[in-house]
C-alpha cells in the first residue's frame, strides 16, 4: 500500500524527543539530511557509515545545531560480517539501552551496464551492501527495537525496485529485494510486536 504525507505536513518541533535512530550512510546525502532532520526533532543518532570523517562533519553540525550529542559508529557493509552487527547492537544495548527507530539508507549504484555486461563483481557487491547487510542488521537490532511503545524501521527503496527498466542491473534487482523484505518482515511483525516497517522511494 502507497501513502504520501498530506499536504502542508508539518511535523511537531519535539515528536522525535527521547528517541534513539541509527541511520547507515549517514555520512552525506539522504543519510546526513535525514540525520540532522532527526536531530531537530529531538532524537539522538548514531550515525553509521565507512568515512569517518563524514560522519564527524554531521556530528558537528548536528552539534552546532543544538541536537542532541550523537554518536559515530564506523563500519563499512561490503566487508561486515553478522558478528559485526551483532557487536553493534551489543554496543548500542550498553550505551542506549534501546533503538526506537532504523533508516536503511545506505546503498551503491554499481554498474550501469545490460546484465549481460554486469561484473560478477560488482554485482555481489551491490546485493552484499542493499540486501544482505540490510537482512543482517535487522536480524542483529530487532531485540532492541521491540520496545513497549512504537518503533520503526524504514528501507530506502527505489522507483526501479517497483519497475525494472534497462541498465539498471544490480541495483534494480537489489531494491525489489529490498521490497520483498520490507513486506515479509512487516508481515511476520504486525501482530507480534511494536516495531513498524515500511519503505520509502525518496
Amino acid at each position: 500500500m502507497t501513502h504520501t504525507l498530506p499536504e502542508n505536513f508539518q511535523p511537531a518541533a519535539d515528536c522525535l524527543k527521547g528517541k534513539n535512530i541509527l541511520i547507515t550512510g549517514a555520512g552525506d546525502g539522504i543519510g546526513r539530511s535525514a540525520a540532522l532532520a532527526f536531530a531537530q526533532h529531538g532524537a539522538t543518532i548514531v550515525l553509521l557509515g565507512k568515512t569517518v570523517d563524514k560522519l564527524e562533519a554531521v556530528y558537528d553540525e548536528i552539534e552546532a545545531a543544538g541536537g542532541p550529542q550523537p554518536a559515530i559508529y564506523p563500519l563499512h557493509l561490503n566487508g561486515a560480517v553478522m558478528k559485526d552487527y551483532e557487536d553493534l547492537r551489543d554496543t548500542l544495548e550498553k550505551e542506549f539501552g534501546a533503538l526506537h527507530g532504523l533508516l536503511h539508507n545506505a546503498s551503491i549504484l554499481g554498474e550501469r551496464k545490460t546484465i549481460a555486461q554486469t561484473s560478477i563483481e560488482s554485482w555481489t557487491e551491490v546485493m552484499q551492501v542493499n540486501v544482505s547487510s540490510s537482512f543482517m542488521l535487522t536480524k542483529a537490532l530487532l531485540p532492541i527495537l521491540d520496545v513497549p511503545d512504537t518503533s520503526s524501521i524504514i528501507f530506502t527503496s527505489s522507483s526501479v525496485g517497483r519497475q525494472g527498466r534497462a541498465f539498471w542491473g544490480a541495483y534494480a534487482v537489489s531494491k525489489f529485494a529490498t521490497e520483498g523484505l520490507v513486506q515479509v518482515l512487516a508481515d511476520e511483525l504486525v501482530n507480534t510486536s511494536n516495531i513498524r516497517v515500511n519503505s520509502l522511494n525518496p
